[in-house]
Protein backbone atom coordinates (compact mmCIF):
# COMPACT_ATOMS: atom_id res chain seq x y z
CA UNK A 1 0.00 0.00 0.00
CA UNK A 2 1.17 3.51 -0.78
CA UNK A 3 0.51 6.53 1.43
CA UNK A 4 0.12 10.22 0.66
CA UNK A 5 -0.35 13.40 2.64
CA UNK A 6 -3.99 14.49 2.92
CA UNK A 7 -3.77 17.94 1.38
CA UNK A 8 -1.58 20.10 3.60
CA UNK A 9 -2.74 18.55 6.88
CA UNK A 10 0.33 16.37 7.41
CA UNK A 11 -1.94 13.35 7.92
CA UNK A 12 -0.81 10.27 5.99
CA UNK A 13 -3.55 8.24 4.32
CA UNK A 14 -3.58 5.16 2.11
CA UNK A 15 -4.03 5.64 -1.64
CA UNK A 16 -7.00 3.27 -1.43
CA UNK A 17 -9.67 4.30 1.07
CA UNK A 18 -12.52 2.10 2.30
CA UNK A 19 -15.93 3.51 1.47
CA UNK A 20 -18.81 2.16 3.55
CA UNK A 21 -21.80 3.10 1.40
CA UNK A 22 -22.63 -0.56 0.82
CA UNK A 23 -22.75 -1.38 4.52
CA UNK A 24 -26.35 -2.03 5.51
CA UNK A 25 -29.50 -1.93 3.40
CA UNK A 26 -27.97 -0.35 0.29
CA UNK A 27 -25.58 -3.23 -0.31
CA UNK A 28 -27.43 -5.79 1.82
CA UNK A 29 -24.21 -6.22 3.83
CA UNK A 30 -24.58 -7.61 7.36
CA UNK A 31 -22.60 -6.51 10.40
CA UNK A 32 -20.45 -9.63 10.31
CA UNK A 33 -19.69 -9.05 6.63
CA UNK A 34 -18.93 -5.38 7.22
CA UNK A 35 -16.59 -6.20 10.09
CA UNK A 36 -14.79 -8.80 7.96
CA UNK A 37 -14.34 -6.22 5.20
CA UNK A 38 -12.95 -3.64 7.64
CA UNK A 39 -10.63 -6.25 9.16
CA UNK A 40 -9.24 -7.23 5.76
CA UNK A 41 -8.94 -3.60 4.63
CA UNK A 42 -6.90 -2.62 7.67
CA UNK A 43 -4.75 -5.72 7.31
CA UNK A 44 -4.18 -4.74 3.68
CA UNK A 45 -2.86 -1.34 4.71
CA UNK A 46 -5.93 0.86 4.30
CA UNK A 47 -6.15 3.43 7.10
CA UNK A 48 -8.89 5.78 5.81
CA UNK A 49 -12.54 4.77 6.27
CA UNK A 50 -15.26 6.97 4.72
CA UNK A 51 -18.97 6.83 5.44
CA UNK A 52 -21.94 9.23 5.63
CA UNK A 53 -25.00 9.80 7.77
CA UNK A 54 -27.43 9.07 4.93
CA UNK A 55 -25.95 5.72 3.90
CA UNK A 56 -28.78 3.33 4.71
CA UNK A 57 -30.26 6.03 6.98
CA UNK A 58 -27.44 5.86 9.52
CA UNK A 59 -26.98 2.09 9.44
CA UNK A 60 -23.59 2.35 7.74
CA UNK A 61 -22.22 4.59 10.48
CA UNK A 62 -23.43 2.15 13.13
CA UNK A 63 -21.77 -0.77 11.35
CA UNK A 64 -18.52 1.14 10.90
CA UNK A 65 -18.55 2.08 14.58
CA UNK A 66 -18.91 -1.54 15.66
CA UNK A 67 -16.29 -2.70 13.16
CA UNK A 68 -13.62 -0.25 14.34
CA UNK A 69 -14.31 -0.56 18.07
CA UNK A 70 -11.06 -0.91 19.99
CA UNK A 71 -8.82 0.40 17.22
CA UNK A 72 -10.08 3.91 16.63
CA UNK A 73 -6.64 5.49 16.85
CA UNK A 74 -5.37 3.41 13.92
CA UNK A 75 -7.98 4.84 11.56
CA UNK A 76 -8.51 8.15 9.81
CA UNK A 77 -12.30 8.29 10.13
CA UNK A 78 -14.42 10.37 7.76
CA UNK A 79 -18.15 10.94 7.51
CA UNK A 80 -20.50 13.36 5.78
CA UNK A 81 -23.72 15.32 6.27
CA UNK A 82 -26.27 17.59 4.47
CA UNK A 83 -28.34 15.00 2.60
CA UNK A 84 -31.93 14.52 3.90
CA UNK A 85 -32.31 12.44 7.06
CA UNK A 86 -36.04 11.92 7.34
CA UNK A 87 -38.98 14.06 6.29
CA UNK A 88 -38.39 17.15 8.42
CA UNK A 89 -37.37 20.00 6.13
CA UNK A 90 -34.65 21.13 8.54
CA UNK A 91 -33.07 17.68 8.88
CA UNK A 92 -30.82 18.36 5.92
CA UNK A 93 -28.58 21.04 4.49
CA UNK A 94 -25.54 22.89 5.75
CA UNK A 95 -27.01 25.25 8.34
CA UNK A 96 -25.41 25.59 11.77
CA UNK A 97 -28.64 24.29 13.30
CA UNK A 98 -28.46 21.02 11.38
CA UNK A 99 -24.71 20.40 11.28
CA UNK A 100 -24.31 20.78 15.05
CA UNK A 101 -27.21 18.41 15.66
CA UNK A 102 -26.30 15.86 12.99
CA UNK A 103 -22.64 15.64 13.93
CA UNK A 104 -23.70 14.58 17.43
CA UNK A 105 -25.99 12.00 15.84
CA UNK A 106 -23.12 10.69 13.71
CA UNK A 107 -20.75 10.52 16.67
CA UNK A 108 -23.35 8.56 18.62
CA UNK A 109 -23.90 6.11 15.75
CA UNK A 110 -20.17 5.69 15.23
CA UNK A 111 -19.51 5.32 18.96
CA UNK A 112 -16.66 7.86 18.94
CA UNK A 113 -16.01 11.29 20.42
CA UNK A 114 -14.66 12.85 17.22
CA UNK A 115 -14.18 12.25 13.51
CA UNK A 116 -11.01 13.12 11.65
CA UNK A 117 -12.74 14.49 8.56
CA UNK A 118 -16.28 15.89 8.42
CA UNK A 119 -17.51 16.56 4.89
CA UNK A 120 -20.32 18.61 3.40
CA UNK A 121 -21.90 15.94 1.22
CA UNK A 122 -23.29 18.36 -1.35
CA UNK A 123 -23.20 22.13 -1.73
CA UNK A 124 -26.31 23.66 -0.15
CA UNK A 125 -27.37 26.70 -2.23
CA UNK A 126 -29.76 27.83 0.52
CA UNK A 127 -26.98 28.33 3.07
CA UNK A 128 -24.16 30.87 2.95
CA UNK A 129 -20.55 29.78 3.06
CA UNK A 130 -20.01 31.91 6.17
CA UNK A 131 -22.84 30.11 8.01
CA UNK A 132 -21.48 26.66 7.18
CA UNK A 133 -17.79 27.44 7.69
CA UNK A 134 -18.37 29.19 11.01
CA UNK A 135 -20.31 26.18 12.32
CA UNK A 136 -17.60 23.78 11.13
CA UNK A 137 -14.87 25.97 12.63
CA UNK A 138 -16.64 25.95 16.00
CA UNK A 139 -17.07 22.16 15.86
CA UNK A 140 -13.36 21.88 15.08
CA UNK A 141 -12.45 24.11 18.02
CA UNK A 142 -14.71 22.01 20.24
CA UNK A 143 -12.63 18.94 19.31
CA UNK A 144 -15.49 17.08 17.64
CA UNK A 145 -13.84 17.19 14.22
CA UNK A 146 -10.19 17.49 13.31
CA UNK A 147 -10.64 18.74 9.72
CA UNK A 148 -13.48 19.37 7.33
CA UNK A 149 -13.97 19.08 3.58
CA UNK A 150 -16.43 19.31 0.72
CA UNK A 151 -17.88 16.67 -1.58
CA UNK A 152 -18.90 16.96 -5.23
CA UNK A 153 -18.57 20.76 -5.25
CA UNK A 154 -18.30 22.48 -8.64
CA UNK A 155 -14.94 24.19 -9.09
CA UNK A 156 -16.35 27.69 -8.64
CA UNK A 157 -17.89 26.68 -5.29
CA UNK A 158 -14.54 25.28 -4.12
CA UNK A 159 -12.97 28.66 -4.91
CA UNK A 160 -15.82 30.61 -3.31
CA UNK A 161 -15.54 28.60 -0.08
CA UNK A 162 -11.80 29.20 0.09
CA UNK A 163 -12.38 32.93 -0.39
CA UNK A 164 -15.12 33.00 2.27
CA UNK A 165 -12.87 31.26 4.80
CA UNK A 166 -10.15 33.83 4.25
CA UNK A 167 -12.58 36.78 4.20
CA UNK A 168 -14.24 35.79 7.48
CA UNK A 169 -11.09 34.38 9.12
CA UNK A 170 -12.51 30.90 9.47
CA UNK A 171 -10.98 27.45 9.02
CA UNK A 172 -11.18 26.18 5.47
CA UNK A 173 -12.05 23.02 3.64
CA UNK A 174 -8.92 20.88 3.35
CA UNK A 175 -10.34 18.18 1.07
CA UNK A 176 -12.72 17.71 -1.84
CA UNK A 177 -14.43 14.39 -2.65
CA UNK A 178 -15.42 14.29 -6.34
CA UNK A 179 -16.57 11.49 -8.63
CA UNK A 180 -13.65 10.44 -10.85
CA UNK A 181 -12.94 7.47 -13.10
CA UNK A 182 -11.69 6.67 -16.58
CA UNK A 183 -15.27 7.06 -17.80
CA UNK A 184 -15.91 10.32 -15.93
CA UNK A 185 -12.95 12.64 -16.46
CA UNK A 186 -14.72 15.99 -16.46
CA UNK A 187 -13.17 17.14 -13.18
CA UNK A 188 -9.77 17.21 -14.89
CA UNK A 189 -10.93 20.37 -16.66
CA UNK A 190 -11.76 22.57 -13.66
CA UNK A 191 -12.00 20.84 -10.29
CA UNK A 192 -8.60 19.15 -10.09
CA UNK A 193 -6.65 22.25 -11.17
CA UNK A 194 -8.46 24.19 -8.43
CA UNK A 195 -7.76 21.60 -5.75
CA UNK A 196 -4.10 21.64 -6.71
CA UNK A 197 -4.06 25.45 -6.57
CA UNK A 198 -5.45 25.45 -3.02
CA UNK A 199 -3.59 22.39 -1.79
CA UNK A 200 -6.69 20.32 -1.12
CA UNK A 201 -6.60 16.59 -0.63
CA UNK A 202 -8.76 14.74 -3.16
CA UNK A 203 -10.69 11.60 -2.24
CA UNK A 204 -12.10 10.23 -5.49
CA UNK A 205 -15.39 8.34 -5.24
CA UNK A 206 -16.73 5.81 -7.76
CA UNK A 207 -13.32 5.06 -9.34
CA UNK A 208 -14.89 1.89 -10.75
CA UNK A 209 -17.80 3.89 -12.23
CA UNK A 210 -20.52 2.08 -10.26
CA UNK A 211 -19.31 -1.29 -11.53
CA UNK A 212 -18.72 -0.40 -15.19
CA UNK A 213 -14.98 -0.81 -14.62
CA UNK A 214 -15.12 -3.79 -12.27
CA UNK A 215 -15.77 -6.39 -14.97
CA UNK A 216 -19.44 -6.59 -14.00
CA UNK A 217 -20.57 -4.99 -17.27
CA UNK A 218 -19.20 -6.70 -20.39
CA UNK A 219 -20.44 -7.34 -23.88
CA UNK A 220 -22.62 -10.46 -24.16
CA UNK A 221 -22.65 -11.14 -20.42
CA UNK A 222 -25.24 -10.71 -17.69
CA UNK A 223 -24.75 -7.46 -15.76
CA UNK A 224 -23.83 -8.41 -12.20
CA UNK A 225 -23.22 -5.12 -10.42
CA UNK A 226 -25.65 -4.43 -7.57
CA UNK A 227 -26.01 -0.82 -8.78
CA UNK A 228 -27.92 -2.05 -11.82
CA UNK A 229 -30.74 -3.06 -9.48
CA UNK A 230 -30.77 0.34 -7.78
CA UNK A 231 -30.57 2.47 -10.94
CA UNK A 232 -31.33 0.19 -13.90
CA UNK A 233 -31.54 3.06 -16.40
CA UNK A 234 -27.82 3.67 -15.99
CA UNK A 235 -27.11 0.16 -17.26
CA UNK A 236 -29.74 -0.10 -19.98
CA UNK A 237 -27.70 -0.99 -23.04
CA UNK A 238 -30.46 0.30 -25.31
CA UNK A 239 -29.44 3.81 -24.22
CA UNK A 240 -26.83 5.23 -26.65
CA UNK A 241 -24.67 6.71 -23.87
CA UNK A 242 -24.49 3.32 -22.19
CA UNK A 243 -23.50 1.64 -25.45
CA UNK A 244 -20.70 4.20 -25.75
CA UNK A 245 -19.55 3.31 -22.24
CA UNK A 246 -19.64 -0.39 -22.99
CA UNK A 247 -17.57 0.08 -26.13
CA UNK A 248 -15.00 2.01 -24.08
CA UNK A 249 -14.97 -0.71 -21.42
CA UNK A 250 -14.27 -3.41 -24.01
CA UNK A 251 -11.34 -1.41 -25.39
CA UNK A 252 -10.04 -0.72 -21.88
CA UNK A 253 -10.24 -4.42 -21.02
CA UNK A 254 -7.90 -5.12 -23.95
CA UNK A 255 -5.46 -2.48 -22.71
CA UNK A 256 -5.52 -4.04 -19.24
CA UNK A 257 -4.99 -7.54 -20.63
CA UNK A 258 -2.04 -6.44 -22.75
CA UNK A 259 -0.49 -4.76 -19.70
CA UNK A 260 -0.95 -7.89 -17.56
CA UNK A 261 -3.50 -6.19 -15.33
CA UNK A 262 -7.09 -6.73 -14.34
CA UNK A 263 -9.62 -4.11 -15.40
CA UNK A 264 -9.94 -3.14 -11.73
CA UNK A 265 -6.20 -2.58 -11.43
CA UNK A 266 -6.26 -0.46 -14.57
CA UNK A 267 -9.17 1.63 -13.30
CA UNK A 268 -7.81 2.24 -9.81
CA UNK A 269 -4.27 2.75 -11.06
CA UNK A 270 -5.54 5.41 -13.44
CA UNK A 271 -7.27 7.39 -10.67
CA UNK A 272 -4.34 7.29 -8.26
CA UNK A 273 -1.93 8.24 -11.07
CA UNK A 274 -3.27 11.78 -11.21
CA UNK A 275 -1.00 14.05 -9.11
CA UNK A 276 -4.01 15.86 -7.63
CA UNK A 277 -5.59 12.67 -6.24
CA UNK A 278 -4.81 11.57 -2.69
CA UNK A 279 -6.93 8.42 -2.45
CA UNK A 280 -9.40 6.40 -4.50
CA UNK A 281 -12.42 5.35 -2.43
CA UNK A 282 -13.38 1.73 -3.04
CA UNK A 283 -16.79 0.51 -1.91
CA UNK A 284 -16.71 -3.29 -1.72
CA UNK A 285 -19.95 -5.08 -0.95
CA UNK A 286 -18.23 -8.40 -0.19
CA UNK A 287 -14.84 -9.62 0.98
CA UNK A 288 -14.26 -10.99 -2.52
CA UNK A 289 -14.81 -7.52 -3.97
CA UNK A 290 -12.32 -6.08 -1.50
CA UNK A 291 -9.69 -8.69 -2.35
CA UNK A 292 -9.89 -7.89 -6.06
CA UNK A 293 -9.61 -4.16 -5.34
CA UNK A 294 -6.73 -4.46 -2.86
CA UNK A 295 -4.78 -6.10 -5.69
CA UNK A 296 -4.47 -2.58 -7.13
CA UNK A 297 -2.87 -1.15 -3.98
CA UNK A 298 0.59 -0.88 -5.55
CA UNK A 299 -0.40 -0.56 -9.20
CA UNK A 300 1.56 2.10 -11.04
CA UNK A 301 0.56 2.54 -14.68
CA UNK A 302 3.38 3.26 -17.15
CA UNK A 303 3.09 6.16 -19.57
CA UNK A 304 2.22 4.01 -22.56
CA UNK A 305 -0.78 2.53 -20.72
CA UNK A 306 -1.96 5.98 -19.62
CA UNK A 307 -1.58 7.17 -23.22
CA UNK A 308 -3.69 4.23 -24.42
CA UNK A 309 -6.41 5.18 -21.93
CA UNK A 310 -6.35 8.77 -23.21
CA UNK A 311 -6.99 7.48 -26.74
CA UNK A 312 -10.12 5.67 -25.56
CA UNK A 313 -11.51 8.39 -23.25
CA UNK A 314 -9.96 11.79 -23.86
CA UNK A 315 -8.80 13.92 -20.90
CA UNK A 316 -11.59 16.04 -19.43
CA UNK A 317 -14.40 14.03 -21.06
CA UNK A 318 -17.42 12.60 -19.23
CA UNK A 319 -19.00 9.64 -21.01
CA UNK A 320 -22.10 9.99 -18.83
CA UNK A 321 -22.55 13.75 -18.31
CA UNK A 322 -26.17 13.29 -17.20
CA UNK A 323 -24.94 11.43 -14.10
CA UNK A 324 -22.75 14.24 -12.82
CA UNK A 325 -23.80 15.53 -9.40
CA UNK A 326 -22.05 18.89 -9.40
CA UNK A 327 -24.26 20.61 -11.98
CA UNK A 328 -25.24 24.14 -10.88
CA UNK A 329 -28.88 24.21 -9.66
CA UNK A 330 -29.78 26.89 -12.23
CA UNK A 331 -29.16 24.36 -15.01
CA UNK A 332 -31.55 21.87 -13.44
CA UNK A 333 -34.38 24.17 -12.29
CA UNK A 334 -35.78 26.61 -14.88
CA UNK A 335 -37.21 28.79 -12.08
CA UNK A 336 -33.67 29.69 -11.05
CA UNK A 337 -32.72 31.10 -14.45
CA UNK A 338 -35.96 32.84 -15.50
CA UNK A 339 -37.85 35.86 -14.22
Amino acid sequence: MQYRTLGRTGVQVSTLALGAMNFGAIGRTTQDEATAIVDAALEGGINLVDTADMYSAGESEKMVGKAIAGRREDIVLATKATMPMGDDRNHQGASRRWLVTELDNSLRRLGVDHVDLYQIHRWDPKTSDEETLSALTDLQRAGKIRYFGSSTFPAYRVVQAQWAAREHRLSRYVTEQPSYSILQRGIETHVLPVTEEYGLGVLAWSPLASGWLSGAVREGREITTNRSKVRPQRFDLAVPANRTRLEAVERLAKVADEAGLTLIQLALGFVTAHPAVTSAIIGPRTSEHLESQLAAADTVLPSDVLDAIDEIVAPGVDLAPDEKMDTPPSLLDPALRRR
